[in-house]
């Protein structure tokens, strides 16, 4: 399907006027980028300034640098059920080259259904994606229409991170033998990198990178260049993981929240062999995309960790060698935030699910 409208603005960047709020690092400036987006779940910067937004239901909008608003053409067909549908998108450092974008989605397998990763070429009009092909699918799909992770990022040497959830199938997240509750990690290829941590071992899925994961929607790199995740807990128990190869983050056998019946999960909050969070909500704000800050337009929050906030309504940021929560960036616009990135600027850009919109933060 093809969708031209033109954004009433005569440039993408100039689309509403700003509003602002206070933080600690001053009052910043709230932009309506776009809206009218219909459930929009991850948004990737181009260079000429244009940017890609991924709508649940299957659309990928190209939101122009002249103002026009396409929605491409030629992206994958989607198992839109549930949690599932489009979801990432990524724009690799060397797409100036390479015209190459990639989506995290959900396709069907037979009857069942399972998180998938393929790439397209930008066409030089900037309407549809050529040649897109499926480059990996998690081994195990299933009927369940929840936890599907599932964040692209691309790695400083040049392999992608992709994470998946545990699919509702909780002790599946402990089995290496599937990819449920995993980071996996892939060449742009779709092959295994030779230096997996669990490659060649007998009965163990390849490309896991760390596992134990209940439903990591949020990933990012932080400013040295190691992975970081957030991931929903149950009630309470959400986390922010420093990803490591080979680790074991304990789903479903340690937690620091319940089950929604109040149950306890697991065995409790530690294990020998399983790592902790550097941080965990309780209660649960059901945390969504991730950033770790540049610091080019607010030095202050340099290495800060933001993440978006889908029950509460807010922005996290989290700082300090023993992360924590800091602040709450919060104002009407924040309202179940699903994704939050930094722009090639600076400024702080995020998706508000509650009145499907892109908006963007700078200083006032």
């Amino acid at each position: 399907m093809l969708r031209i409208t033109t954004i009433a603005a005569a440039m993408l960047l100039a689309a509403s006027p700003a509003l602002g709020f206070d933080t600690s690092a001053g009052t910043v400036r709230v932009t309506k980028v776009a809206g009218e987006l219909e459930q929009p779940w991850a948004i990737g910067h181009l260079p000429d300034g244009g940017v890609l937004v991924t709508e649940r239901d299957g659309a990928v909008v190209h939101l122009m640098a002249d103002g026009s608003r396409v929605d491409l053409a030629g992206v994958p067909d989607v198992v839109n059920e549930g949690q599932g549908g489009m979801l990432d998108v990524m724009i690799p450092r060397d797409f100036a080259s390479s015209r190459d974008v990639f989506l995290s989605y959900v396709a069907r397998r037979g009857g069942v259904a399972g998180t998938a990763i393929g790439v397209g070429k930008l066409s030089a009009d900037g309407t549809r994606l050529e040649g897109f092909k499926r480059l990996w699918q998690m081994a195990k799909p299933s009927n369940s229409a929840r936890h599907f992770g599932s964040r692209i990022v691309e790695a400083p040497d040049g392999t992608l991170f992709l994470t998946l959830g545990d699919r509702g199938d909780r002790p599946s997240a402990q089995d290496l033998g599937n990819h449920n509750g995993t980071v996996v990690r892939l060449h742009r290829s779709g092959a295994v990198p030779p230096d997996n941590p669990f490659l060649g071992r007998p009965g163990v899925e390849p490309e896991i990178y760390s596992y134990g994961h209940r439903n990591p929607q949020g990933a990012a790199l932080d400013l040295q260049g190691n992975l970081w995740v957030a991931e929903h807990g149950a009630r309470g128990g959400d986390e922010v993981n420093l990803i490591k190869p080979g680790g074991n983050y304990g789903w479903p056998v340690i937690s620091y929240g319940v089950h929604y019946s109040g149950a306890k999960i697991g065995e409790g909050t530690s294990k020998a062999g399983m790592l902790q969070p550097e941080h965990y909500w309780d209660p649960s704000i059901a945390p969504s995309g991730m950033m770790v800050y540049s610091g080019k337009l607010w030095p202050e929050w340099k290495g800060d960790v933001f993440v978006g906030s889908l029950k509460f309504d807010y922005i996290s940021r989290l700082s300090g060698s023993d992360l924590r929560e800091v602040e709450q960036l919060q104002h009407d616009t924040t309202g179940r935030v699903r994704d939050v990135v930094e722009g090639p600027d600076g400024a702080i850009w995020f998706l508000s699910v509650y009145d499907d919109a892109l908006y963007r933060l700078t200083p006032n």
